[in-house]
């Protein structure tokens, strides 16, 4: 799925290679492969060709490519849960469909170490109309995670009063300082600049030992680090996701991650990068960022422990990915309808395709749809009877530059006024800049300049006060399974075995005698009032994503009921809902709320599903090929593209309201955003929970992050910590002595060997 996996790959595949004297010759070809090497490949493919999805389906583009895979043997998708459950795995899907009837005696294999739902994961790579049996290996050697938690020396009873982060600081210096070489895992772009800087302020004589690593840097620059670590000459590198997956980095240590890592496969697999090698102990240190991330860290524990890994998915029929094959195969050989709608339905994805909707694609590429068909720059493929080709040049050149299904951010290049590349950050945070304002990028305090052709220049800056920048889709949600876990062990309640719920003790402690510890068969809502009206907390602990729809599902179906304007908040543990009247609601009235039997029609009465399906439909248009990103080093910017897929759909809308692309732009604002599966799920799962409701007359330590959370969004950062610290004092003065303090051991360490 990377082209730094590739690059590592076939360093890792080539040194035995030369060093058994085994005559194979291994090459890669990504996008930052140079073209010569390319068509020497295109001439004598090399024994081992490491590529990725867009690379394999920009080869289908060639009419000769057939003829030069007809000595094609075996393919292996690497890390293949990082692409099953995305519009890469399906693109996936289709091109292996492509290879198997080229080659029906393909043998095939799929990669991957943190997946929970094997057999579907085996089924997709296979598909359907394969009834041969397919073998899971499994490696016999047990995988041993050492895992720590760092536990601050005070712990406020009521989280984000005391909000941690960074200061943790001292600890994982600390940390860093007993091994050699440590990855420091951040959830987001923005933590890992403040936690570089964090890290250079505390130990400058560290300078040139520590580095930052994420996909907003320049390549160039992720390059050298990953070089460097390779090679040992690192002490840490601040890194996101970008170096989650299996890059080989011998000379790591230790892990360090910083916040929850939100799912138990991504705590997996990100403490799989230290102890890289057979027999290894992998070890992985948890920072928390709040109080109740010591839970999650817990819970993360014992789902590693039990091996309950969450499932990927594998998307079901998108359409802009097959309409975008289909002109791709239409550019090389061309091909026949009846033969290839064979071949599409032998795929997982597409295997319940409909005549109808096969048809419909076969219109769109050769017509654009009936509301386009007059515009030829929509009329791609040429039919003759069932025969299918694209023949013009131009157009074959515009779709090959269009290959792939990755959805890019609305981000504009960073440069040094004399020329040199940093790497790209969001128009959104550069639109708010003003010229001589600092910020912090790749380490670095920077001084906006001005932008000019979708770059925005920039000079070094001594400035000590910056800020850093934000992207979007920062925030993680509580997967599944980790909050399942987090559901099971709070409803425990007693667990002195575990330091981390040891050392939040005081706040369950403080949460029961002030309202009430929910257990796994209950679902607990409190109700308060301050001056600014009336609170009413619920906590179905599903994680962010499932709350934000079910918040706002909640108070739709509450106003069917109450003439009252109601304002949402959700976390990953529960919903505040804030009015000026009170909620006062009986138990039948609960359930009637819970019902899910109504979902849709209320989620799409109580959203602008419409406003949301247009963001949506920017990317679905872009994939199917109605909307061109522009030439290399003429890229269109983020308003033309907005403009031209927000005049297509509300052309689509008024003209064609039955268009598939418009269905699909629905139906992806609904699963992606709103997981409107796991919403049904949790209405049905409270559904059948006993209802605890409660009155404090103060926030409780579940409320309190919630209250927090919306005046967040209300005032400055600086107003905001004044007014948590103000709100929890008062709360402390109210309750104290209703609670028992303990004060925990300053670091608490716990070593979890598991079988991998």
């Amino acid at each position: 799925p990377l082209k730094a996996l590739a690059k590592d790959t076939c360093k890792n595949l080539t040194e035995p290679c030369v060093y058994l004297e085994v005559p194979w010759s291994v090459d890669v070809r990504t996008g930052d492969t140079n073209s010569y090497s390319k068509k020497k490949q295109i001439e004598r493919f090399p024994t081992c060709l490491i590529t990725t999805p867009e690379s394999l389906s920009l080869l289908l583009s060639y009419p000769e490519t057939e003829k030069k895979f007809a000595h094609l043997e075996a393919i292996v998708v690497d890390e293949w849960h990082e692409l099953l459950s995305t519009k890469r795995g399906t693109q996936t899907e289709l091109a292996l469909a492509k290879l198997r009837v080229w080659k029906p005696d393909l043998q095939v294999w799929g990669l991957s170490a943190t997946l929970g739902n094997l057999k579907q994961a085996g089924q997709a790579l296979q598909g359907p109309a394969d009834d041969r049996p397919f073998a899971f290996i499994q490696g016999e050697i047990p995988k041993r995670t050492e895992v720590v938690t760092l536990i601050p020396e005070k712990i406020d009873r009521l989280p984000y009063a005391g909000h941690l982060g960074l200061n943790m600081l001292p600890e994982v210096v600390e940390t860093i300082e007993s091994a050699g070489t440590t990855l420091l895992f951040t959830n987001t772009r923005s933590q890992s600049e403040l936690w570089y800087q964090g890290l250079l302020e505390q130990k400058p004589e560290w300078a040139g030992e520590v580095a930052l690593h994420h996909g907003s840097i320049d390549r160039e620059s992720r390059k050298w680090v990953e070089t460097e670590l390779a090679r040992g000459s690192l002490r840490c590198v601040v890194c996101t996701s970008s170096l989650d997956l299996g890059i080989d980095f011998s000379p790591v240590e230790q892990v360090i991650q910083v916040g929850s890592p939100k799912g138990v496969a991504r705590f997996l697999q990100r403490a799989g990068r230290s102890g890289h090698q057979p027999g290894s102990v992998s070890r992985i240190v948890c920072v928390p960022s709040h109080a109740f991330e010591l839970i999650e860290f817990a819970a993360a524990k014992r789902a590693v422990d039990e091996r309950n890994l969450e499932s990927r998915e594998p998307l079901e029929k998108p359409l802009d990915v097959l309409a975008q094959h289909l002109v791709t195969l239409a550019a090389g050989s061309g091909f026949d309808s009846e033969d290839l709608l064979k071949e599409v339905r032998s795929t997982w994805a597409y295997r319940n395709l409909t005549q109808e909707e096969w048809d419909w694609v076969l219109a769109f590429i050769t017509t654009g749809s009936k509301t386009l068909e007059r515009y030829p720059e929509y009329s791609k493929v040429e039919r003759k009877g069932n025969q299918y080709r694209l023949v013009d040049r131009r157009k074959v050149r515009m779709h090959r530059m269009s290959i792939g299904t990755i959805a890019s951010d609305a981000s504009i290049k960073l440069k040094y006024l004399k020329g040199g590349s940093l790497g790209t950050v969001e128009e959104a945070f550069v639109s708010r800049l003003n010229p001589g304002d600092a910020f912090f990028f790749a380490g670095r305090c920077l001084e906006f300049v001005r932008v000019k052709d979708m770059t925005a220049y920039v000079r070094k800056s001594r400035s000590r006060e910056a800020t850093v920048p934000r992207w979007i889709g920062g925030r993680m949600p509580l997967s599944t399974q980790l909050a399942e876990t987090v559901r099971e062990m709070l409803g425990e309640g007693d667990l002195k075995d575990s330091p981390e719920m040891n050392a939040v003790e005081t706040i369950i402690d403080l949460q029961r005698s002030v309202s009430h510890l929910p257990n796994s068969h209950e679902i607990l809502i409190e109700q308060t009032k301050s001056r600014e009206g009336h609170h009413l907390f619920l906590y179905p602990f599903e994680g962010r994503l499932v709350h934000e729809g079910l918040s706002v599902l909640i108070a739709h179906r509450m106003t069917q009921r109450l003439e009252c304007s109601i304002t949402s908040t959700a976390n990953d543990y529960g919903i505040e809902l804030l009015s000026s009247k009170p909620l006062d609601f009986v138990e039948a009235e609960w359930r009637e709320f819970f019902r899910s039997d109504r979902l849709l029609e209320d989620i799409v009465a109580s959203l602008n599903l419409g406003e949301l399906a247009k963001r949506k439909f920017r990317e679905v248009s872009r994939v199917a090929g109605l909307v061109f990103s522009g030439y290399p080093g003429q890229p269109k910017t983020h308003r033309q593209l907005q403009v031209s897929s927000t005049l297509l759909y509300e052309v689509f809308q008024k003209h064609d309201p039955e268009n598939l692309l418009l269905e699909q732009a629905k139906r992806e604002v609904l699963e992606s955003q709103l997981e409107i599966s796991r919403i049904k799920q949790c209405l049905d799962r409270m559904g059948q929970q006993e209802i605890a409701m409660t009155s404090p007359k103060r926030f409780t330590p579940l409320a309190f992050p919630l209250w927090a959370e919306r005046i967040g969004a209300q005032v400055s950062s600086e107003k905001w910590l004044d007014r948590v610290q103000r709100m929890a004092i008062q709360i402390e003065k109210a309750t104290n002595g209703r609670a028992k303090r303990n004060a925990p051991n300053r670091v608490a360490r716990k070593s979890l060997s598991i079988a991998s």
